[in-house]
């Protein structure tokens, strides 16, 4: 499966971002999808995940802020980011879990800052 990330850039704070996660097989046929970022020093940590009975969590540290979502004509799985924080700076991955084999995006930085 390839993925590609798209839509970072920069962000004033209480802003707001969509990032996307294009994947070059069906989304649908996804075991899990996930969201994952990693600021500089510190370990890469999960965002939001979305399960294939389509239930999604998230971190708490995100949660009522963040919101994942798919389109499963487009294959593209959505991050929509409100009232960033500048502790929200950091690289956005996409994550697939598909027939036991995990994939990852290149990566993609959104940066928020005045």
């Amino acid at each position: 499966v390839r993925i590609v990330e798209s839509g970072g850039g920069l962000v004033q704070p209480g802003g707001s971002l969509r990032i996307s996660c294009t994947m070059s097989r069906s989304i649908d046929a996804m075991y899990q999808l996930s969201w994952y970022r990693q600021s500089p020093g510190k370990a890469r940590e999960l965002v939001a995940r979305m399960s294939s009975n389509g239930a999604t969590t998230y971190s708490d540290s995100v949660k009522d802020r963040f919101t994942a979502s798919k389109n499963s004509t487009k294959n593209i799985l959505y991050l929509q980011m409100n009232s960033l924080k500048s502790e929200d700076t950091a690289v956005y991955y996409c994550h697939v879990l598909r027939m036991g084999t995990n994939f990852w995006g290149q990566g993609i930085q959104v940066t928020v800052s005045p």
